[in-house]
């Protein structure tokens, strides 16, 4: 027995001088950061940024590699299953949450499977719609859906998505009938939007207000509850008629399950580094994110609560997919 334990205890050794040693070596050669939605996207702008900072940092090519489909899922999966060594990571978003809950058959479990490394971006969305539809407010908006019950459509990046959780948020506490139209990105939906092939969307403020200001999409609130100091002017859904309405995106980096602690901590320590990088800060702020650069133990804990909020309004909507 006692050299059973002491033959256990040699082979921990051993697994924590191997972690540490690769650890002290990482990365030693290019490193995969997977997006799970088209090119274009929120999810994807951010991703790039990182990427360009950390290919500099660790004088290694960190490239972006996009996965989309199934509302992030097809990404994940293939995160989930890749070696735990830190070679391949994950930008993590509200739909990685949403996912646990909606999709009853999954092949991954996102709560198991994946290490949080940090919390990159907090971010609210803006609810914009086709500029020839008629309303200017919200309360305009709803009033007109009402008049033309199951007429009006939304696009989205896909079941599960950001856009699709909220616009369902907001069909829920108005008690508009809407039609549900997913893509397999937020750029493709945008571009739907842009052409009148669905007639408003929630979307990531990074990558809207853009079009907002420049009027290709009439931008009617903010689905937070404070204003986005980079659009002071545009409403909150509650200032605009929808009490109870809060809802924020994020964006989040995970390594697989397993990846050695010391490796996650190095990856955790150069986005922060990052995400504190005046410029980058200034970038970040402009396009209405709110920098974060959390630790894994904070990103964790956030990642749990956000399951179990988005979990509760897709059951209570029954919006599950098999």
């Amino acid at each position: 027995m006692h050299k059973m334990m002491k033959l256990a205890f040699v082979a921990l050794a051993v697994m924590l001088s191997s972690g540490a040693m690769a650890a002290q070596g990482y990365p030693d050669r290019q490193v995969r950061f997977v997006v799970g939605f088209s090119p274009g996207g929120g999810t994807d702008v951010v991703t790039r940024m990182i990427a360009d900072r950390l290919t500099r940092a660790f004088k290694q090519q960190v490239f972006v590699d996009n996965r989309p489909g199934a509302a992030s899922n097809i990404a994940a999966e293939l995160v989930a299953t890749a070696p735990a060594d830190g070679y391949t990571i994950i930008m993590g978003t509200i739909s990685t949450a949403s996912n646990y809950t909606l999709y009853r058959h999954l092949k991954y479990d996102a709560l198991k499977d994946f290490a949080p490394v940090t919390q990159v971006l907090g971010t609210p969305f803006l609810m914009a719609i086709h500029p020839s539809l008629p309303p200017r407010t919200v309360k305009e908006f709803i009033a007109f859906a009402k008049r033309h019950p199951g007429e009006l459509n939304y696009g989205s990046a896909g079941n599960g998505s950001g856009a699709h959780l909220f616009a369902e948020m907001f069909r829920s506490l108005t008690g508009v009938n809407i039609v549900h139209i997913p893509y397999k990105g937020a750029a493709p939906a945008t571009t739907a939007l842009l052409s009148g092939e669905v007639m408003f969307k929630f979307d990531n403020i990074v990558t809207t207000l853009k079009l907002a200001r420049s009027g290709k999409v009439r931008a009617l609130a903010v689905t937070t509850t404070t204003r986005s100091p980079a659009a002071p002017e545009i409403p909150t859904m509650k200032e605009a008629g929808v009490p109870g309405y809060d809802a924020s995106a994020w964006f989040g980096v995970f390594a697989p399950a397993g990846t050695p602690p010391e490796i996650i901590e190095r990856l955790h320590a150069e986005i922060a580094k990052i995400l504190k990088d005046p410029k980058v800060r200034q970038t970040l702020l402009a396009l209405g994110g709110e920098p974060v650069g959390s630790t894994p133990k904070e990103f964790g804990a956030f990642f749990r609560h956000e399951v179990e909020k988005w979990g509760k309004l897709i059951r209570a909507e029954k919006l599950q997919i098999d």
